[in-house]
C-alpha cells in the first residue's frame, strides 16, 4: 500500500523560520525515507501561479502570495486548502489560525489532523480581533479534525473541556541532540566559548526580553549576553525599550537562520536563557536542551514541564539578576545543570522518539 500525505499550515521547508517548519523538514524527511509519498505546501513571495518542485524526495507544491504579514499567510493558507482539496492520503495540518478552511477537507471526506501549537489567542501581542479570530478557529479545528495533536501536557488539559480524551495525543516537539561544535564559528561575533550566554526569542512582551536584559545589565559581569532575534527599534517602541536598557556587554547579533551557527551557539554558551512566558513545548528550548546547555527559565507550568529538575528558574528581574550573580562563577553548578539537561532531552525529546509516534498516529488514522 502506498501511504500519501500532505502537509499545510507552515511557510515551506527546508525550514528558514521557526520551529514549526523546523519540525515539518524532520517529518517529512522521515516518511519520505519510510516510502511515504509526502506534499508540503510552501508560501511564496513572488510569482504568478502555482509551481511544483521536488526537495529530498519530497513534492513541493509553491503557493505564491502578494500579500505580506498575517493576511498574506491566511491568504496563502486558504489557497493550499483548496488545492489540497483535490489530493489523496492524509492530511496534517500544523497550527489552527485558519482551521475555517479545513472545514473542506471534513465536509468532503478527508482525514485531517491537526498539531494545536499553543493557545495563540491568549499571547500579549495579538489585538482584540486577531484574538477574537484565532479563538474561533481553535474551536473549529476541536469540531473538524479527526484527531489533535496537543505537543504540552498542558495544551491537552486547556483542550480537554472542548474534546474527548480519546481525540487528543499529547507529543512533545523534538530536537537534535549536540555534542561537539566548532568554536572558530564564534569567531566573527568576537566571543568565545563560555564567555557568553544566549537568548533565542522573537522580541515580543511574552518573552520576557526586557526583563532579561535589565537584569544582565544590572552590573557589570565580564561576561557578554548574546540576544538572536529581529529588532527594529527605529518602527517598535518595544524594540527600543529593550536595546536602550542593555549594557555594552549585551550584543543583538539579529536573526540568525544557518542551523550550525545556532547550534554552535548554544553548544558553547555558558547560560541558555529562555523567558517565554506562553506557549506549549517550545522548540528553542528543546534545542537548548539538545545541546546541554545550563537553562535559566521563566517559571511557568510550561517550561517546568520541559525543563524540569535541569533548568533554574526566575520570575522577573531581581530573582533572574541573582541567578547571574551567584550561578555565572558556579562551574560545578554549571557542569550539573549541563549533565542534567542532556538527560532530560535524552527522555523525552529525542527525534526518533517524536516522529515515531507521529508515524504510529498517522497510520491509526489513513483512510482506508
Amino acid at each position: 500500500m502506498s501511504y500519501k500525505i500532505s502537509i499545510l499550515g507552515i511557510r515551506g521547508i527546508p525550514a528558514r523560520y521557526g520551529g514549526f517548519e523546523t519540525f515539518a523538514e524532520h517529518l517529512a524527511c522521515f516518511l519520505a525515507d519510510k516510502g511515504w509519498e509526502v506534499t508540503v505546501y510552501c508560501q511564496e513571495d513572488s510569482g504568478s501561479s502555482i509551481w511544483e518542485s521536488t526537495w529530498q524526495g519530497i513534492r513541493r507544491v509553491h503557493i505564491p502570495v502578494s500579500v505580506s504579514g498575517s493576511l498574506g499567510t491566511i491568504v496563502f493558507d486558504g489557497k493550499a486548502v483548496f488545492h489540497a482539496l483535490s489530493q489523496e492520503g492524509i492530511f496534517l495540518t500544523l497550527g489552527y489560525n485558519t482551521a475555517i478552511f479545513s472545514a473542506l477537507h471534513r465536509l468532503k471526506g478527508q482525514v485531517n489532523i491537526f498539531n494545536m501549537d499553543g493557545v495563540e489567542w491568549r499571547r500579549a501581542k495579538w489585538g482584540v480581533l486577531a484574538k477574537i479570530w484565532l479563538r474561533i478557529n481553535e474551536r473549529i479545528a476541536c469540531w473538524v479534525g479527526n484527531h489533535l495533536i496537543a505537543d504540552h501536557p498542558e495544551i491537552k488539559k486547556h483542550l480537554l473541556p472542548q474534546v474527548d480524551s480519546e481525540k487528543i495525543t499529547m507529543i512533545p516537539y523534538g530536537g537534535q541532540k549536540i555534542v561537539s561544535a566548532d568554536a572558530e564559528l564564534l569567531k566573527p561575533y568576537g566571543i568565545t566559548s563560555n564567555n557568553f550566554s544566549l537568548v533565542v526569542a522573537r522580541p515580543e512582551p511574552e518573552n520576557s526580553l526586557l526583563e532579561i536584559v535589565q537584569a544582565f545589565s544590572a552590573r557589570h559581569r565580564n561576561h557578554y549576553l548574546v540576544v538572536l532575534g529581529n529588532f527594529m527599534p527605529h518602527d517598535n517602541k518595544y524594540h527600543n525599550e529593550v536595546m536602550s536598557a542593555a549594557s555594552d556587554e549585551v550584543l543583538f547579533l539579529g536573526g540568525i537562520y544557518d542551523a550550525d551557527i545556532v547550534s554552535c551557539l548554544r553548544f558553547h554558551s555558558r547560560f541558555y536563557v529562555h523567558g517565554h512566558q506562553v506557549g506549549g513545548t517550545n522548540p528553542s528550548l528543546v534545542e537548548a536542551l539538545g545541546a546541554g546547555c545550563a537553562v535559566l527559565a521563566h517559571d511557568n507550568v510550561y517550561t517546568r514541564w520541559v525543563a524540569g529538575s535541569a533548568a533554574m528558574y526566575f520570575e522577573g528581574v531581581v530573582s533572574l539578576a541573582d541567578l547571574f550573580d551567584n550561578l555565572l562563577p558556579a562551574n560545578d553548578k554549571i557542569l550539573e545543570m549541563k549533565t542534567a539537561s542532556c538527560e532530560r532531552f535524552d527522555q523525552q525529546f529525542t527525534w526518533p522518539k517524536v516522529l515515531d509516534s507521529y508515524h504510529e498516529l498517522l497510520l491509526r488514522y489513513y483512510p482506508t
